[in-house]
């Protein structure tokens, strides 16, 4: 087990200047973080191999490692030609993932933000055939380079556990796995202990991140809230910190056997290098703490 932190819990910071990727690698290794996941927000790669680069020697000289990158991609396209310019735009950021030694790719399927009437089974079930097949191109050209494509749960469509599963065994590739985010299943209201229980056995890499949760019908006021599928309140939160049950989470991962990476994702309102330091250390001390549990 390897507790790390996504580099988008520091995007506050990077937007304004404060600190840049290396800054942030900087310091994870100094609050005690043994590896960093890349999510290419106020930063790019793809077309910056000297950017590319200068994170991996710099995660070299650290001692961190670079567990996964995450980026957005939509292959609902209108037209073959339109899905297959979105496999081919994906396929550079395979290129430059193998270049920094990265082996976990996830990527979406559908866009993150979507009118309400596009959050249905409904939609799900009319492209999905869409969605497996731009899975499949992009796994087929990842695993020459012994890379693992992931889908999260993640957005507002692909985000139960049963959707997640069908799409893994529809695409049917040894190397398309799920990035498994434990707070994700709120927003289409899904109980995490329900949503992790049902697809650890799919894990290539789990996310750890927290919520706290309103109902629709008491309206909490300012703040950094937004709504799930079915108009409930969620707000990020330091993890540990909120109402998910992360101690029983944390159980049930260590009972699945899992031993991978654990990336902290932090969206609170808190001062970004505070919620990431506490949630880092609150995983870890919570993972020792499930005495007579195989690890």
């Amino acid at each position: 087990m390897k507790i790390g932190l996504s580099s988008y819990s520091m995007v506050k910071k990077m937007k304004t200047n404060e600190m840049s990727v290396l800054d942030v690698l900087d310091w994870v290794a100094e609050n005690g973080g043994e590896h960093v996941e890349l999510v290419p927000y106020e930063f790019s790669v793809v077309d910056n191999y000297e950017l590319a680069t200068a994170i991996r020697d710099k995660a070299n000289e650290l001692g961190l490692e670079l567990s996964a990158y995450s980026l957005p991609a939509n292959f609902i396209q209108e037209t073959e030609e339109e899905l297959l310019a979105e496999v081919e735009r994906l396929k550079k950021h395979v290129d430059v993932v193998h270049h920094m030694g990265i082996k976990i790719m996830r990527h979406d399927v559908t866009l993150f933000t979507m009118p309400k009437e596009n959050m249905t089974i409904h939609y799900y079930v009319e492209h999905f055939d869409k969605m497996v097949r731009g899975s499949q191109l992009l796994a087929d050209y990842a695993k020459q380079f012994g890379i693992t494509t992931t889908i999260e749960n993640h957005g507002f469509n692909v985000q139960t556990s049963d959707r997640v599963q069908q799409l893994i065994h529809a695409v049917n590739r040894d190397n398309f796995k799920t990035t498994l985010d434990i707070g994700n299943f709120l927003c289409i209201d899904e109980d995490p202990l329900v949503g992790v229980k049902k697809n650890l056995p799919y894990a290539a890499t789990v996310h750890f991140k927290d919520f706290y949760i309103r109902p629709f019908y008491e309206h909490p006021g300012g703040g950094e809230w937004f709504t799930t599928v079915h108009d409930n309140f969620i707000r990020g939160a330091i993890v540990g910190h909120g109402d998910l049950n992360i101690r029983q989470i944390v159980r049930l991962v260590k009972e699945s056997g899992y031993d991978g990476y654990l990336t902290i994702e932090f969206e609170g309102m808190e001062d970004c290098q505070t919620g990431s330091k506490i949630g880092m250390d609150n995983v870890r001390r919570f993972w020792e703490e499930c005495e007579g549990v195989n690890s």
